[in-house]
């Protein structure tokens, strides 16, 4: 499939999903998000192979420098809100895909930038990264769940700050924040990133889908995560991957899942 503002490289199932918009900073446009979209609902699903997915900036200035603010001069009360609406819905494909999904952070993650690498499972910040929402020094707030994500993140006090300055932080204050899980070299986020997934690919593939959605069900209305816990708990016993796993464990051996 072909993208106008992505390009897509596979290193063994790793798969690196490069914004690029290098003369715009990266900034997210429109077609920015038919991308994204058309990527997490249509194109990765079908690719069996996946062991997870890095997303970065082209460039070595901008993970995303934001939105592309041009394309928000004609909107009005409606045509935003449903504008907002969308990038929500393409955040939360990117949030609930069902394998890892890291933002290799490589410099200036401000607005929408910082919500989409919000949105992923983790984040690997080079030195020279920035994150900050400062949607409020153009009189609006974030529209892509950036009021909501931070405060999971990094709790109500410093989130109300950020937000209500639009102040930016750089990678070792989000590191100590929780922001994110590990502050590298600038240049050296993506290897991180692989190091990482490369981990979670020994793994049982079917129990990271479940924990990828338990943890997100914590953070979802009317879920019980508890409740949710017990019963992933039970559907993973059944499968072929425990059984393989248990009996690896047991012969002291390297575990060969399955996905079954």
């Amino acid at each position: 499939m072909a993208y106008e503002t992505l390009h897509i490289s596979d290193d063994n199932g790793i798969l690196l999903v490069t914004i690029n918009r290098p003369q715009a900073l990266n900034a997210l446009n429109a077609q920015t998000f038919t991308d994204l979209k058309a990527f997490f609902s249509e194109d990765a699903p079908k690719r069996s192979n996946i062991k997870g997915i890095i997303i970065t900036g082209a460039g070595d200035k901008s993970f995303v420098a934001g939105a592309d603010i041009k394309e928000f001069l004609a909107l009005n009360p409606e045509s935003a809100s449903a504008l907002s609406k969308r990038g929500q819905d393409i955040f939360f494909l990117i949030e609930r895909f069902p394998k890892p999904v890291i933002a290799a952070v490589n410099g200036f993650a401000l607005g929408g930038g910082c919500e989409l690498a919000m949105a992923c499972h983790l984040r690997i910040a080079g030195a020279n990264a920035r994150f900050g929402q400062p949607e409020v020094s153009l009189g609006i707030v974030p529209g892509y769940g950036g009021s909501q994500r931070l405060i999971q993140y990094i709790g109500k006090t410093k989130a109300m700050e950020l937000l209500l300055t639009g102040g930016m932080i750089g990678a070792d204050e989000a590191l100590q924040l929780g922001l994110v899980n590990y502050v590298v070299p600038q240049g050296e986020e993506v290897e991180k990133a692989k190091e990482i997934l490369g981990k979670t690919a020994t793994k049982g593939p079917i129990a990271i889908q479940k924990v990828i959605e338990l943890v997100n069900a914590h953070f979802q209305v009317g879920q019980d995560g508890f409740e949710r816990e017990y019963q992933e708990f039970g559907n993973c016993a059944g499968t072929a991957d425990f059984m393989e796993g248990a009996a690896a464990f047991i012969e002291k051996r390297k575990a060969e899942f399955k996905g079954k």
